[in-house]
């Protein structure tokens, strides 16, 4: 198992592993890929097994408390001094789920911020992950008002140090 940053390389895979992951109106683009990467790549932890990407996280950093639609589409919104860390998404392929990679991703980013003397993390998440983002001490603030992300229905959850 290797955890690595992403590079503009990685496009493809990670394309191809967003795609695998989220429905087509949830899924981040090709495009949008390239433009994260140019703007906040060091930002993005991906997980190999046997050389294959399985997992990944990803996500802007903001002084914006909340996380907002208007995030996905506008990577230069990313401010590295930001006090927020946002995850956008953590994705793991189908055949390697329930074996702790998200999560080792997840406690990766977590890790990450708090070495970054950032004030916490956001995500949003469906109801059915509610509790698995709380086992990491994220807490849920209700159906968000800012993201209707790909037509769903998001819980925002936060992470304060």
């Amino acid at each position: 198992m290797e955890i690595r940053k992403a590079t503009i390389d990685d496009i493809d895979i990670l394309s191809e592993l967003e795609n695998t992951c989220f429905p087509p109106a949830e899924a981040a683009t090709r495009a949008q890929f390239e433009t994260r990467l140019r703007y906040y790549g060091a930002h993005f932890h991906l997980l190999f097994v046997d050389g294959r990407l399985v997992s990944f996280i990803d996500g802007l950093v903001t002084d914006e408390a909340d996380l907002r639609d208007e995030m996905y589409d506008r990577a230069e919104m990313h401010n590295e001094e930001g006090a927020w860390q946002m995850i956008f998404g953590v994705s793991t392929h189908p055949d390697y789920r329930r074996r702790g990679y998200a999560g080792l991703l997840v406690k990766e980013m977590i890790r990450e911020a708090r070495e970054q003397n950032r004030r916490g993390l956001v995500l949003t998440c469906k109801d059915a992950l509610v509790h698995y983002y709380a086992a990491f001490g994220f807490e849920n603030e209700g159906v968000s008002t800012e993201s209707m992300h790909g037509g769903a229905v998001w819980n925002q959850m936060r992470l304060t140090f």
